[in-house]
């Protein structure tokens, strides 16, 4: 039962329908349950196959960094492939991403002071305890979304446009980007807020997000064939641009270690992002796409449901087994099993 404080902003008819997931068995009982909905996409955006509730709207959180970088790119942003993945990146705070982010700023004149993004150790596990260890605090440079903010100041000094402010909604830069979210996801923002970076954030729906994905993943095969076909070098477009630089350096859009850079190094042509509370988007090369939001936010269950969609796709999956299961010990030893339940098994209409 909703507690009385939000009992009258959130009904049990308000809230989304989401669809039990990825359970946690221990010894043949099932000890935990993810709920969540996720959504496959054919590459005009209709719905191949789908569970719990794919139309309500959601936070994308860092998933929405391909198309944030869209947007720059757009905005004459150019960068090496590296840093503008990097500036699509939730990175693990390592050197290189620290560096390239030093980079960036370097190249338009700027420096790790007109980051206004918040402060925070390093994302990845042995990059925060490398950091601690040498008796370092948190940091613009070290927070996950570092990237991302200096190719917004770097595109604000290319623009003429004010550094300081950047991440106003009402500053031209945000007002491109609301406007390039609008256009790829096909949707107008349900409502807004602010990511934990700072930086503006859209309510969208995993359908309007798939989308978006399928079609940076689709620009990107087709540039990459292209260019093998010809040795032109026409100018890419932004989608293509973004796109192609996730799949060359999956280590600067995550981390090692990280599953996002994992499945793009596994799974050739595909470019993936997640988000915190629980989201994953992954576009193939062919322009289908997969979205999946785990209700309760948990991390843990994120990569096995996506898995799971890309294998009712007909992907070849067997690559990523590593990263679509995980066991549950018990003494050390494994005693279960982290998997998806069979809930694509009830086809989904558009109409739903």
């Amino acid at each position: 039962m909703l507690s009385p404080a939000l009992s009258d902003a959130h009904t049990a008819a308000q809230l989304p329908q989401h669809a039990p997931l990825v359970v946690a068995t221990r010894d043949g009982l099932v000890e935990s349950v993810h709920y969540g909905s996720a959504i496959a996409t054919a590459p005009d955006g209709s719905i191949l196959a789908a569970a719990g509730d794919p139309l309500a709207p959601f936070y994308p959180r860092s998933a929405l960094k391909p198309l944030q970088a869209v947007a720059m790119v757009r905005a004459g942003l150019e960068l090496p492939a590296d840093l503008l993945a990097l500036t699509a990146a939730s990175h693990s705070g390592g050197a290189k991403h620290r560096g390239g982010t030093q980079r960036v700023l370097a190249m338009h004149g700027l420096a790790v002071g007109d980051l206004e993004n918040s402060t925070d150790l390093p994302y990845g596990a042995s990059e925060r305890e490398d950091w601690l260890r040498n008796g370092f605090l948190a940091t613009r440079l070290t927070q996950n979304c570092s990237g991302k903010h200096a190719a917004m100041a770097a595109t604000c000094v290319i623009n003429g446009w004010p550094v300081k402010g950047y991440l106003n909604p009402a500053h031209p830069l945000q007002q491109l980007i609301a406007a390039t979210v609008t256009e790829l996801t096909g949707e107008t923002p349900l409502s807004r807020s602010t990511d934990g970076c700072g930086t503006p954030l859209f309510a969208l729906t995993l359908r309007g997000m798939a989308r978006a994905f399928g079609t940076i993943a689709a620009a990107a095969a087709a540039a990459a064939a292209s260019t093998s076909e010809n040795s032109g070098t026409a100018p890419l477009l932004a989608e293509a641009a973004v796109g192609l630089a996730m799949r060359q350096h999956p280590d600067m859009v995550a981390g090692e270690r990280r599953d996002v850079t994992e499945l793009m190094r596994l799974l050739p042509g595909a470019v993936a992002k997640d988000g915190f509370e629980g989201v994953q988007l992954v576009g193939l090369p062919d322009g289908r796409a997969v979205a999946v939001k785990i209700s309760d936010g948990g991390d843990r269950a994120r990569m096995p449901a996506t898995v799971h969609v890309l294998e009712s796709l007909g992907v070849d999956t067997a690559p990523l087994a590593g990263i679509g299961t995980a066991p549950v010990l018990g003494g050390g030893h494994k005693v279960g099993l982290l998997q998806p339940t069979d809930f694509l098994s009830t086809p989904v209409h558009e109409a739903m």
